[in-house]
């Protein structure tokens, strides 16, 4: 059975925990998500860090600390995010990378989101990846349009490959003003990579998360899920803890034929046990 690399993404930046009580915005509450996530099949976790009031926020002290606890307390990868929130200054999400994450999120340019936009000009992608390289922190490429993936391929191209030596991808599929969660989205999205990608996953946002997952299975990709994308099982349904989303994705990869990465195995693809 085929590999199958499962990341959660427990929170996000948008939610509120007023509007999703169970959303894990605290640190305890982290901790003990990874906890139970790592136990149902994921191997790696994608990391937004919220303040005392649970707003999202970008405080060095508390993303080292976060990033500290999960080390501690899980074999998890562990990703930050770049990203933050949609009105985080530029200068501020590089310095996410002082935490030394294992993986960093780092997405290939702009994208009308929602309402809002996500800001990310050529030159803070240039910077965000060569600081990457410096610090030895292997990222992880957030394609939201088929422009990004174009994009990815002149980033390789000027600068060379990423700490480790592997290109992983993640499709952000189903956000308003990106491209749509389809099936035909993907495989254009796919046949698109450069030929310097190594591994890809797939995220589908909100109704569009079980087409994608199983468009992305079907061509061999990866997954990513959690409660920063999608906070129902189905209509009327919501996901009481994150855990529950990991486990379907290890029932969708087993029907697939796929089997979950350990943490390790997911270092390997990712190129950080220096292989």
């Amino acid at each position: 059975m085929d590999p199958l690399l499962i990341t959660v993404a427990p929170t996000g930046a948008e939610t509120t925990k007023d509007d999703c009580p169970q959303l894990p915005t605290t640190l305890e509450e982290l901790v003990a998500t990874a906890q139970a996530c790592e136990a149902a099949g994921a191997a790696m976790v994608h990391v937004h860090v919220r303040d005392a009031e649970h707003r999202p926020t970008l405080d060095p002290q508390r993303l080292s600390d976060t990033v500290a606890a999960l080390r501690e307390s899980t074999g998890l990868v562990v990703q930050l995010s770049t990203g933050g929130s949609v009105h985080d200054p530029l200068e501020d999400r590089l310095k996410v990378l002082d935490a030394a994450p294992d993986s960093c999120s780092l997405t290939m340019g702009s994208t009308n989101f929602g309402d809002d936009v996500f800001l990310n000009p050529w030159g803070f992608v240039c910077d965000l990846y060569q600081l990457s390289q410096e610090r030895q922190v292997v990222p992880e490429f957030e394609l939201f349009d088929l422009g990004q993936v174009t994009a990815l391929e002149r980033l390789l191209s000027r600068y060379g490959l990423p700490y480790g030596g592997r290109v992983h991808v993640d499709l952000v599929m189903g956000v308003p003003g990106g491209m749509p969660g389809t099936t035909d989205a993907l495989v254009a999205a796919a046949a698109a990579f450069p030929a310097e990608v190594t591994s890809w996953s797939a995220t589908g946002i909100g109704r569009t998360t079980l087409p994608v997952a199983l468009a992305a299975l079907s061509k061999g990709g990866h997954l990513r899920v959690g409660m920063e994308d999608v906070l129902t099982l189905a209509k009327g349904v919501p996901v009481e803890h994150n855990s529950q989303l990991v486990a379907r994705a290890v029932e969708l990869g087993r029907l697939a034929q796929r089997v979950p990465m350990t943490p390790a195995e997911a270092r390997s693809l990712l190129g950080m046990d220096g292989n």
